[in-house]
């Protein structure tokens, strides 16, 4: 494994890649000492992972032990208020890595508004007055519509699952997008919506065992979605109405902020923060 890559992308973002690990951050501020930060915290942190990785791979409980390094600590936080359906930490990956680099730039220096995107899941900083606007694209790169966040909204993370991402899913929903207070707790809830948008037994629907399509996955022999044919328009609504009552219940519970699912053309919102580019199905 190559050690640590650091580059200044075109509109003065942050590139820092290690490993499985890819982030692009933005600062509005003193952006070289908020980099500085990032980039020092960011060092260590696949090293830290790797020590407690065969247990981060363990289903969750609640009387699973809390892990020893910080970001391993954030998974764990993250997912345990989720552990009622199979889950391991994993889940939360992308957004604690994302919080914990985020939290080393506010640390360091006062900033306007911060990101740091892992792949898509995204920690956020938005100081008092600040807004924060975000385009979201489906699976064909058409646009989605868009994400509108204030400083008053009290989100810190954005995340998104569905097929074609990096994670395999138990679920057919092309993108499900959480909105939460921070990066984990967002990554976690995208996890759980998207597997929740499915047709158990649906012949359109192809499936194989996770660990016949990753050696190092963490869902073991459990069958993942391979490939999802056309579907009625009966069959997405119901889809998409098993994913919008786990998102439903996760917004009454407070977890979540936020969501939207998309599904071969139709969608469903929970919440102000997001504009649909086609309302084939209005606000859920």
């Amino acid at each position: 494994m190559t050690g640590v890559q650091a580059a200044i992308l075109s509109g003065n973002r942050l590139h820092l890649q290690h490993g499985p690990i890819d982030l692009v951050i933005g600062a509005d501020g003193n952006r070289a000492h908020a980099f500085i930060a990032a980039r020092a915290r960011f060092d260590t942190i696949l090293a830290e992972l790797v020590t407690e990785l065969d247990d981060l791979r363990q289903p969750l409980n609640p009387n699973t032990p809390t892990p020893a390094s910080a970001v391993a600590k954030r998974m764990h936080n993250a997912a345990l208020p989720f552990c009622e359906t199979f889950l391991t930490r994993m889940a939360a990956v992308a957004g604690a890595v994302a919080d914990e680099v985020l939290q080393a730039m506010t640390n360091a220096t006062p900033l306007r508004r911060a990101y740091v995107n892992n792949g898509g899941d995204i920690a956020l900083h938005l100081a008092k007055g600040e807004r924060f606007t975000m385009a979201m694209a489906g699976l064909d790169g058409g646009n989605l519509g868009r994400v509108e966040i204030s400083h008053n909204d009290g989100i810190g993370g954005i995340a998104t699952s569905g097929q074609g991402g990096r994670s395999l899913s138990f679920g057919i929903v092309e993108s499900v997008s959480i909105l939460a207070k921070n990066a984990a707790t967002a990554d976690v809830a995208a996890t759980l919506v998207a597997n929740a948008v499915d047709l158990p037994n649906h012949p359109a629907i192809h499936r194989a065992p996770a660990h016949d399509l990753r050696d190092d996955t963490d869902l073991g022999d459990r069958p993942v979605v391979t490939r999802c044919g056309p579907l009625s328009t009966a069959d997405i609504k119901t889809a998409l109405d098993n994913g919008t009552r786990i998102a439903r219940a996760m917004l009454a519970s407070q977890k979540i902020h936020a969501a939207a699912l998309f599904l071969q053309g139709q969608n469903r919102t929970l919440g102000s923060q997001f504009t649909p580019q086609h309302r084939t199905i209005a606000h859920a």
